[in-house]
């Protein structure tokens, strides 16, 4: 019998909102404690973590090896070499089939994976100040738009690529008000009715007195969110005929989400029930201008490795960086919308960049548990003109 990859704990710390309440949290804390936490619930000692691969985008300003950091801070082994890994918005999840790939190649026993940002305390930066400004302005570079939303082919923002998206697939304002008011919804609910609760580890976070508040909730999911009122908002990126606005994009986000991989005989021997398989992973490119249709050629591909078809799916975590391409991915892949973010998505949830694949892997997987369900599915469109996809499985 083959003996399988498993994922055999995750955690995450809850979604903040851009300037809330991880505002003055690092990247490194809020992974050193979602790392810990996963270590934990896998029965994993700190000493017997072989690698790790941690994706993270905003780096500038962070300290050398943002990944190597979370891992100290964690208190795992310092013989334990770590790897910070940046694909933009897919970079989570790929650390993720990065961890299974080493695994299975022998290199490596126990692998923790996964991501963490802070986008709220990406520095700005004053470029070609090293040698002097002799006389006249000099600009200032936001490095959380420049190293996180921008398309360094087009010289555009994120929200163009959608607009890109919706005029090539024909996706409308109001087909994308719907898709984010239906987002918001079933976050408000899943929060309400404490779906997240046993993925999220608690952080407690200190003011400038001393005073502790603990963060255990997403903070970015709005109530009563209707399509009628979305309808409201201005177009964000596209004056004349734009369709993506605040209301229909994702967030920007403060996180972390870490998992623990490992081969199925190793949990066994911990004493740990695997929260899934891994089933098979793929990444593959599209052209930027329309960078949200990445999920497209990666799902597929993830798909026909697996020797499977959208609809032998359960359920699916397909990440919502705008209505837009979220609308495209759906429409073109086929998928059944009522298997797609049941408990809402980014848009709702929030998309701490660098976090995102991993967290919205730990929501699936935690999910399928609950519904015991048997497939699922985690896909994110990628900044630059990439998708990445991975499948997992439950007995």
């Amino acid at each position: 019998m083959e003996d399988r990859i498993v994922i055999a704990s995750a955690a995450r710390t809850a979604v903040g909102s851009f300037g809330g309440q991880f505002k003055n949290t690092s990247a490194v804390e809020l992974g050193s404690i979602a790392a810990k936490e996963a270590l934990k619930r896998a029965n994993v000692k700190p000493d017997m973590v072989d690698e790790a691969y941690i994706g993270n985008v905003l780096q500038a300003a962070q300290g050398q090896n943002v990944a190597r950091q979370v891992v100290l801070g964690a208190g795992i082994d310092i013989k334990t070499p770590a790897v910070t890994l940046n694909i933009v918005c897919g970079s989570g999840l790929r650390a993720v089939s990065l961890a299974a790939q080493v695994i299975k190649a022998g290199d490596a026993e126990i692998v923790l994976a996964g991501g963490t940002e802070s986008m709220s305390m990406a520095p700005y930066a004053l470029m070609n100040e090293r040698w002097g400004a002799r006389m006249g302005d000099k600009k200032v570079v936001d490095t959380m738009i420049k190293d996180g939303l921008w398309d360094a082919f087009n010289d555009y923002h994120m929200g163009i690529t959608a607009e890109n998206v919706a005029e090539k697939y024909g996706i409308t304002r109001e087909m994308q008000d719907e898709l984010a008011a239906r987002s918001q919804n079933n976050a408000e609910k899943a929060r309400k009715e404490g779906r997240f609760k046993d993925e999220i580890v608690p952080v407690e976070v200190k003011d400038r007195k001393g005073n502790v508040t603990v963060v255990d909730t997403d903070e970015h999911i709005r109530e009563g969110v209707t399509a009628e009122g979305l309808a409201k908002l201005k177009p964000a990126f596209k004056k004349d005929g734009g369709t993506v606005t605040a209301g229909n994009a994702s967030g920007i986000n403060d996180g972390a989400a870490m998992l623990v991989l490992m081969k199925e005989s190793k949990a066994k021997e911990l004493g740990v029930e695997p929260l899934a398989y891994i089933v098979s992973y793929a990444t593959a490119g599209v052209d930027p201008k329309i960078m949200g249709t990445g999920p497209i050629p990666s799902s597929t591909k993830a798909l026909e490795i697996a020797g499977l078809k959208a609809e032998d799916l359960d359920l699916i975590e397909a990440n919502e960086a705008f209505a837009a391409q979220a609308c495209a991915v759906n429409k073109e892949m086929g998928f059944d919308v009522d298997k797609v973010n049941v408990n809402g998505g980014a848009i709702a949830i929030g998309h701490p960049i660098g976090a995102s694949g991993a967290r919205i892997l730990i929501t699936l997987l935690f999910e399928m548990k609950k519904r015991d369900s048997k497939k699922g599915l985690a896909t994110l469109c990628i900044g630059g003109g990439m998708g990445t996809a991975l499948i997992v499985g439950r007995d």
